[in-house]
């Protein structure tokens, strides 16, 4: 009997492990698992629209901008930040959390009709124009965005309890902001994962393949195809607002060049290397893209041909590209499932 699930002994055992690193690891490595959780929320997001749905879109970036930016001004106050008059409303964090993540599927709203009617390329050049749109208001918009220099990013607070870098103690463990965004995470995390499951597996999500897999086919068996494109669009739209709002408490400030283009090409990268069209191939993907800066940073003092960011050579952050864009090449050769399906059919093959 204990043996014939191991696969839920293995969540539960993951589970645990997730809750009780706060308590072990370091600041840096907390902010790393920061960014991928944030990473993986989006993933999963552009993995409903991309793997799904076969939609492919090149602007997720400018949705998690509109996200973060949008958690700034709605969060922020009236004030004055590197020679910028900055405006904001100055509603409660939380308010604001949700707020951004409605504005984000707002956007991507604005944008469903473009994406219920265009598919495969026209789509991703349609949404690329969004990012040179993005980055063009984030910069010049100084009074919202805060410009070149960006802005700062309020904590958020929920029931009286606010996850700023102010010292609660807990078993002898000092919680700051990573520690306590850390639960937070977990918890939006879980809740995506678990949601967009939901929709793979249910009717939505065959209708969504069906689409994938023949367009015209499935209008023929009744999909409403472009409304069901553009559902979709939103729903990644908002997956991508959350991200960009826990990636925005994660940094403490936003910056509009990290909102650019080759984000964009990460989270394709992270949902090709994971695996199309899963939740689990979406947060092994995004695990695999975020944490290995981080990691080539950390230790670039002892791997060779790497050094440090500023002293030239192969920056971390470069080394990082090419080895994650040598993995999109060895996934769609050798593993077209993804590395949460190593192995496929002949059929999904062809």
């Amino acid at each position: 009997m204990a043996f014939r699930n191991p696969r839920a002994y293995a969540w539960i055992l993951g589970g645990l492990l997730l809750l009780a690193l706060p308590f072990y690891l370091d600041r840096f490595w907390l902010q790393a698992g920061l960014f991928a959780m944030a990473a993986a929320i989006g993933a999963i997001g552009i993995n409903l629209l991309t793997g799904a749905t076969g939609q492919l879109s090149m602007g997720h970036a400018f949705f998690l901008a509109v996200g973060a930016y949008g958690y700034c001004v709605l969060a922020g106050g009236n004030e004055v930040e590197n020679g910028h008059r900055l405006t904001g409303l100055g509603l409660p964090t939380w308010l604001a959390a949700i707020l951004a993540v409605l504005l984000a599927g707002a956007a991507g709203g604005l944008f469903s009709p473009i994406a219920g009617r265009l598919s495969g390329a026209y789509l991703g050049i349609a949404t690329l124009a969004l990012i040179f749109i993005g980055q063009h208001v984030l910069f010049n918009a100084s009074a919202l965005t805060g410009g070149f220099n960006g802005r700062a990013v309020p904590p958020l607070s929920l029931f009286g309890f606010t996850f700023d870098d102010t010292e609660v103690v807990i078993a002898a463990v000092p919680f700051q902001s990573a520690e306590k965004l850390w639960y937070a995470a977990l918890v939006a995390l879980l809740a995506c994962g678990l949601f967009a499951r939901g929709v793979l597996r249910g009717r939505p999500g065959r209708a969504m393949n069906a689409l994938r897999d023949h367009r015209i086919a499935a209008g023929v068996m009744g999909v409403p195809v472009a409304r069901y494109r553009a559902a979709v669009f939103v729903l990644s739209s908002m997956y991508a607002g959350l991200a960009g709002v826990l990636l925005a408490l994660v940094f403490q400030r936003t910056v509009p060049e990290y909102f650019g283009m080759i984000l964009s090409l990460e989270y394709l990268a992270m949902i090709v290397i994971g695996g199309l069209g899963t939740v689990a191939g979406a947060v092994v993907g995004a695990a695999f893209v975020s944490l290995l800066p981080q990691v080539l940073t950390h230790y670039s003092d002892s791997l060779p041909l790497v050094a440090a960011p500023g002293t030239g050579g192969v920056s971390p952050g470069e080394a990082s590209r090419y080895l994650y864009g040598a993995a999109v090449v060895a996934v769609v050769l050798f593993l077209p499932g993804g590395l949460t399906r190593p192995t496929v059919s002949r059929r999904e093959k062809t």
